[in-house]
């Protein structure tokens, strides 16, 4: 019997991080609450709770090219931030395109908010890291 891998997924951004977590058996994101950042530096100490919490088996953290594949100045910034998570815990990152995941999560959040706009009670940030992991999962092969 295969042992179930837990991962954690970074949606990256300059005020806020999306969090998510989940694992090979599911193959599913379960948000969490965001991590504050100031210009995109996040809070050390609350990944670290995250990492303790979840012993996750590597990292996975959102690309956010543009549309046509190219990359940016965000791009560059979130490699930036996959680097100094291996090298604080000394584990495997993946970095994950996550074109759209910021539309389709707001759509999610609309629908499970039966429409309204107000996001105020749900995190987008979270549902987009879910929908950066959920793609993740689905481009490995998982025996």
């Amino acid at each position: 019997m295969t042992r179930s891998l837990q991962f954690l997924c970074f949606d990256f951004g300059l005020k806020r991080f999306g969090v998510a977590t989940g694992n090979t058996l599911l193959q599913q994101g379960q948000p969490l609450d965001p991590i504050k950042a100031k210009d995109g530096i996040p809070d050390w100490d609350r990944i670290e709770q995250l990492v303790e919490e979840w012993k996750p088996e590597a990292f996975i953290v959102g690309l956010p090219l543009n549309m046509d594949g190219s990359e940016n100045e965000m791009c560059l910034r979130a490699k930036k931030f996959g680097k100094r998570l291996k090298g604080r815990f000394n584990r495997q990152v993946h970095l994950m395109d996550e074109r759209l995941s910021s539309y389709e999560a707001k759509s999610r959040v609309m629908e499970s908010n039966k429409g309204a706009v107000d996001f105020g009670h749900y995190s987008v940030d979270g549902q987009a890291a879910c929908l950066i992991l959920e793609t993740w999962f689905s481009t490995q092969e998982i025996v």
